[in-house]
């Protein structure tokens, strides 16, 4: 073993002398809930030097008419919202301080969520999650040390259901604009025996999109057992989701046809033996995913406590394409001769699979007194995917027969990190916070990519990430804090295919902040310098399936400051503002233009808003009626990384009401709680993602090269609705 392998243990053995010498004993730990315990280990507290935003049960069920997650924390600081069919339903991502999702970490109940190869989250296949939530946690910037991938501008943590004590049940329906709706049943058996809980979820949701054909047919389940008493709880978990979407990745370049009919898909486009213009019906991705996981947590006494998570997720799917006259050989199959013609090219169908197992053990141990609170544990993740194609179906007879691979390929991935954090308190006013991980990562290729190029990597890399922060408690109403935290992460797949020497990224974090804590006033400033090291930003480009492309920057940096606040105004009306300003840039970026390499100089970071704010004015003129109207502005920003003005995305100010009526109910039902949502109540026409590509012509001028820029972008919902009920029991 590596000395640097035993520093995290030295130092948690150092604050665990300290204070066992510096005070006795006392019942610190004994009034924490266990149910928070499961994701105590990749989540910071109130007073941690770390900037966080927290989601609770309540806020998130406002507004959970069918919409994804990352549309339900789109008000939160730093956050960019997007959605490939329009309205928040189906493919849907999330940007934190201009930081794509393939470098946000995500964790459910712990457990890595991110996929392992292209590190990106697909919240598609866990539709209607938000219903099985107890609290989510945002981090942004690197954040606690947290088990899978490293977190490169947020973090985002997420604890299901907590054990219900009494039972329950809760029918919730909504509808909507688009043909959406969400239909949702949910059981709680209470605590039997005052020790087992059974409780349930079953969900389904299904909207045509605003994209047209963009269509969303989604089903999925959340099943928990449970076991608890005063210091055990074990849960058993199974949940999951089937989800089957019409493709609407492609977006629209034809300014003509956006600014004519921006709902305009692409996707499945083809041309009839009659010349006429048709669109395949099944032009969809079909994904299936099932998660199994087992938690013990485990209060030895009132100091000690352990924690421990096994995790089994399978995925299975595919997506469809209609081809048009593809050449045979770009498939690996050969032309065929009919009689004296060859014919080298034809229609065809095909369906790109992916077929994966993940398995992910955890382990925490926490020894907690009223001066130190020291978490030290380890995780181990094991990957194996499968990547392969085949054709259903050919317009040339004897060409390819149905069911033929064109490409077989695999991924194997392990990731295997240990941590130890403290945060130890020197006085009554100042608290010290230290957090080192060591984390390991296996991945390897074999076989061909969907292109049909050989892909073999072997790469090993080993991360040492320390954090360390201080909080100085200024008086009972604010605090300050200061951290940093270094942060590695390896490359993705994508990332490999499209350049095998590709390399790790790094990220050293500076965060300086204050919190202001009173009654009717709350306010949280937070200062972030974020210094890259071959930072793999976002090109524009997409790959032929709608990923985006990454490559690395050199150096690079984000440097920011956030504030958000909650204004009480009166008893019955508060205002909840944030607005964060940044500037985000490439320190020297170099491009190929017109044949010639050009030094650019410093230039803005793809996809990185200068100016994000928003706000929600709270008006709750009686206990059972509450009024918010939210707003959000997101600046103009860069689509790629050369500063041309065709890659640029233009401002947009978006405005949402939602209401909420509450009937408190003595017979059969507890409470009826109707809910309203109207997104986008002044019907602005914005775009809020897009790509951008250049790509050089040799052709038309054989002595010439001319660099061609193109762009894509992807209209969102001019004013739609969602009304829902929910009825609780």
């Amino acid at each position: 073993m590596k000395i640097y392998h035993l520093v995290p243990f030295c130092i948690a053995g150092f604050f665990i002398q300290q204070g066992i010498a510096q005070e006795k004993v006392k019942d610190s730990a004994k009034s924490e809930i266990l149910d928070e315990v499961l994701v105590k280990a990749v989540r910071v507290n109130a007073t941690s030097p770390l900037t966080h935003n927290n989601l609770s049960k309540k806020e998130i069920a406002k507004r959970n008419l069918g919409q994804d997650i990352p549309i339900l924390m789109n008000f939160l600081p730093s956050v960019v919202t997007t959605s490939d069919a329009g309205a928040g339903i189906g493919y849907t991502g999330i940007r934190v301080r201009g930081v794509s999702s393939q470098s946000t970490n995500i964790t459910i109940n712990g457990i890595p969520y991110n996929d392992a190869e292209s590190l990106g989250t697909f919240w598609v296949n866990l539709p209607d999650f938000s219903s099985s939530v107890e609290n989510m946690q945002l981090q942004r910037g690197v954040g606690t040390s947290t088990n899978g991938s490293g977190a490169f501008g947020a973090s985002i943590n997420i604890l299901t259901d907590a054990v219900s004590k009494n039972a329950s049940g809760e029918i919730a329906n909504s509808f909507g604009s688009y043909n959406s709706r969400k239909h949702t049943v949910k059981f709680s058996t209470g605590l039997l025996n005052e020790h087992i809980e059974i409780a349930g979820r079953f969900s389904k949701i299904y909207s045509d999109g605003y994209i047209d054909r963009a269509s969303s047919d989604l089903k999925s389940y959340f099943l928990q057992g449970a076991y608890k008493s005063d210091n055990t709880l074990i849960k058993a978990l199974a949940f999951g989701g089937h989800e089957r979407t019409y493709q609407a990745w492609n977006g629209l370049e034809d300014l003509t046809i956006l600014a004519e009919n921006r709902r305009y898909n692409t996707a499945g486009e083809y041309t009839d033996a009659n010349g006429q213009l048709q669109f395949y019906e099944n032009e969809v991705d079909d994904y299936r995913q099932d998660h199994y996981q087992l938690h013990w947590n485990q209060r030895i006494n009132n100091q000690w406590s352990t924690n421990i998570g096994l995790n089994y997720t399978h995925g299975e799917g595919y997506f469809e394409q209609f081809k048009e006259d593809d050449e045979f050989a770009d498939y690996g199959f050969p032309d065929v001769v009919i009689g004296n013609e060859t014919i080298s090219s034809g229609d065809i169908i095909r369906r790109r699979w992916l077929d994966n197992d993940f398995y992910v053990a955890t382990f925490s141990l926490n020894y907690k007194t009223n001066s130190l609170d020291w978490l030290t544990g380890a995780s181990y993740g094991d990957y194996d995917g499968d990547h392969f194609g085949e054709i259903i179906w050919s317009q040339v007879a004897g060409a390819i027969e149905k069911g033929d691979h064109y490409y077989d390929g695999n991924g194997k991935k392990t990731d295997f990190s240990v941590f130890s954090k403290a945060t130890y308190k020197v006085s009554n006013r100042i608290s010290l916070y230290g957090d080192l991980q060591l984390r390991t990562v296996n991945y390897s290729t074999s076989g061909l990519t969907s292109d049909r190029v050989e892909m073999l990597i072997d790469q090993q890399h080993t991360f040492f990430n320390p954090k360390f922060g201080l909080t100085y408690l200024m008086n009972e109403n604010n605090n300050l804090y200061l951290s940093y935290a270094r942060a590695n992460r390896e490359p993705n797949r994508g990332d490999y295919e499209v350049n095998q020497d590709v390399k790790p990224e790094q990220l050293n974090d500076f965060e300086l902040g204050w919190r202001h804590h009173q009654k009717a006033f709350k306010l949280n400033a937070n200062l972030y310098y974020m210094l890259y090291n071959e930072q793999l930003v976002l090109t524009g480009a997409l790959d032929d399936v709608g990923n985006p492309i990454r490559t690395n920057s050199g150096d690079s940096y984000r440097l920011g400051l956030e504030l958000d606040a909650a204004i009480a105004l009166s008893n019955k009306v508060s205002l909840q503002p944030n607005i964060a300003i940044s500037q985000n840039k490439n320190k020297q970026t170099f491009a190929q233009i017109d044949g010639a390499l050009v030094d650019l100089g410093k230039t803005n970071l793809s996809f990185s808003p200068e100016l994000i704010a928003a706000n929600a004015l709270v008006v709750q003129p009686t206990k059972q009626l509450q009024l918010t109207f939210m707003s959000k502005y997101v600046g103009e920003q860069y689509m790629g990384n050369t500063d041309s003005d065709k890659s640029k995305l233009k401002d947009y100010f978006v405005n949402d009401l939602n209401i909420i009526y509450q009937i408190p109910m003595k017979n059969i039902f507890d409470s009826i709680t109707f809910s309203a949502l109207v997104n986008n109540i002044f019907d602005e026409e914005y775009i809020a993602n897009g790509y951008y590509y250049t790509y050089d012509d040799t052709w038309s001028n054989p002595n010439q090269t001319t660099t061609i820029e193109g762009a894509g972008y992807y209209p969102q919902a001019t004013r739609n609705f969602l009304l829902g009920v929910s009825l609780k029991f």
